[in-house]
């Protein structure tokens, strides 16, 4: 079974970090958000669609790596 390695478990936790800190900073000061995958997930994809299939500027497994199954 293959598994991810560590760099791009780095670069996932990354993305997902990024994504969640540029949700806290549309918040007012006085609001935090808790984390929520599926909403993280949402905005992952939106970025994804725009700099991977639209811009052309990375790859998936560049963006987001995974697991070719």
């Amino acid at each position: 079974m293959k598994t991810l390695t560590k760099r791009q478990i780095e670069r996932q936790d990354f993305v997902d970090s990024e994504i969640f800190e540029l949700l806290q900073k549309f918040l007012p000061t006085s609001k935090t958000m808790e984390w929520d995958i599926e909403v993280i997930g949402a905005i992952r994809d939106a970025v994804q669609e725009q700099i991977v299939y639209k811009q052309k500027l990375i790859s998936e497994i560049q963006f987001y790596p995974y697991i070719k199954t």
